[in-house]
């Protein structure tokens, strides 16, 4: 009995506020679509580092003939430095760090260069001859890259130490920067919908400030008075999380599942699945949120 008088308030509250309802689940709606966007694109950023880090290599460049680089005064790399750079590579102080190393020779890399610049004006430019040999090595820990470099970067015979993750961690940087601006839209958002909320609530208690004295002078609990208007409030947020975890649910399926997915064939992108696991995190934030906001009003304006 009680429970249905409460459920029929609830009711009673939503429809007689209802633009007000629907202005809590837009605004909540728009502000945690920004936080789900932003747990998804960090989660895209951790499967692209995945993906990068364990394919990128430091190329140690070799001297080639003609060279102005400091290192390579003495001309072309010889191979007594070539098996120093090697020994230094498989040496126990690096071991840690490097995972494999392989040499790529002047044909090597004259049969990857032509692959390259393939149909472009630069194939067939340089001459086997020219082309630099070099160590491709692969490290245990990607992001370590820095100790090959400072290692190598003035060993004679060593042209020049290039690694990859630098422009990777431009790339991340780009994204990370992306995430926290939209956390901060996000935050801005969720503020307007708690206070949104506040006032909803607000109006909704002064509506039905008389029948909230009768109810207290005949005994009625505090939570039994604010349970009402604190569903109300809980079922307009939740409604618009399920509504942003439904959008974003759509955004990856055609978006980036179908279309982008298409145009990046081998990367490795956020799913479907991804946007289930994080539905019910956008829900209890916006439940948590409206909760909190309408303890809050309620405490100061359901008093008689």
């Amino acid at each position: 009995m009680r429970a249905g008088f409460i459920l029929s308030e609830v009711w009673s509250g939503l429809r007689k506020n209802f633009s007000m309802v629907v202005s809590v689940v837009l605004v909540t709606f728009v502000s945690l679509l920004f936080v789900g966007a932003a747990i998804l694109l960090q989660m895209q950023v951790g499967q692209m580092k995945d993906f990068w880090y364990d394919r990128v290599q430091v190329s140690v460049f070799l001297c080639p003939p003609d060279s102005e680089a400091t290192n390579c005064v003495d001309g072309e790399v010889t191979g007594d430095q070539k098996d120093q750079i090697r020994a230094e590579l498989e040496s126990s102080e690096l071991a840690p760090y490097v995972d494999k190393v392989y040499f790529e020779d002047k044909s090597e890399a004259y049969e990857h260069f032509q692959e390259q610049f393939k149909g472009t004006s630069l194939e067939g430019t340089v001459p086997e001859e020219e082309m630099n040999e070099s160590f491709r090595v692969k490290l245990k820990d990607a992001e370590k890259y820095d100790i090959i470099k400072e290692t190598f970067s003035s060993t004679p015979g060593v042209e020049e130490v290039v690694d990859q993750n630098q422009l990777l961690d431009r790339l991340f940087a780009v994204l990370n920067i992306a995430t926290i601006v939209a956390v901060a839209i996000a935050g801005i958002m969720l503020l307007c919908a708690m206070l949104l909320i506040a006032t909803t609530i607000r109006l909704s208690a002064f509506s039905r400030r008389r029948e909230t004295g009768i109810m207290r002078l005949v005994g009625a609990s505090n939570t039994f008075i604010q349970l009402p208007f604190l569903l109300e409030g809980v079922i307009a947020a939740a409604i618009g999380a399920a509504l942003s975890g439904g959008a974003l649910g759509l955004l990856v399926h055609f978006g980036v599942s179908g279309w982008l997915q298409g145009q990046a064939t081998g990367f490795s992108l956020i799913s479907g699945w991804d946007v289930l696991l994080i539905a019910p995190v956008l829900i209890f934030i916006g439940v948590v949120m409206a909760g909190a906001s309408s303890l809050i009003t309620l405490n100061k304006y359901t008093k008689v």
